[in-house]
């Protein structure tokens, strides 16, 4: 009586783990077939160079500046424009606080500005440029008219930088 009492249980816990094995390539199936009906959105972690080799140059070479670049912060509420100084003495008008540096957006009509608050001033640095450090500045993005992927361009006096993506 005892041993099939101890029989019972061993038989009963073998078809419960049996079971869900069973079960699982089903599931599988199914969601590779749903996997395969959705779109597939591979980021890669290679960005591409977003500007042509003349481009690079130019900006070297007139304005003493490279890696350009310009990223949506803060939920969207700003829109931060990096760069690097290669030569002080060229990068010298895009610290100038006498220049007012504008963002536009030609896909969304706008215009942005850096802000300047009460106690920190703008929201940009303005110290004499040295070479080999990066700066930046934000444009303030109310109402998050500028989106990611969009091509903006960033005018600072006579500086001007076309197309560049929004990242």
């Amino acid at each position: 009586m005892l041993k099939r009492l101890l029989s019972v249980p061993v038989l009963l816990a073998g078809t419960i783990t049996v079971a869900p094995v069973f079960s699982q390539p089903n599931q599988s199936i199914a969601t590779t077939a749903a996997q395969a009906s959705q779109p597939t959105t591979h980021r890669s972690r290679y960005q591409p160079n977003r500007f042509s080799k003349h481009a690079v140059e130019y900006f070297g070479y007139v304005w003493g500046v490279d890696s350009l670049s310009v990223k949506w912060a803060e939920s969207g509420e700003v829109i931060r424009f990096n760069y690097r100084v290669l030569d002080a003495n060229k990068a010298e008008p895009l610290n100038d606080k006498k220049n007012e540096p504008v963002l536009i957006d030609p896909q969304a009509g706008v215009k942005l500005v850096v802000p300047s608050l009460e106690k920190v001033g703008q929201l940009r640095q303005a110290s004499p440029p040295e070479s080999g450090r990066s700066y930046w500045m934000a444009f303030s993005n109310k109402g998050r008219l500028v989106k990611r992927g969009d091509r903006v361009d960033v005018v600072i006096g006579k500086f001007r930088a076309e197309g560049l993506v929004v990242d």
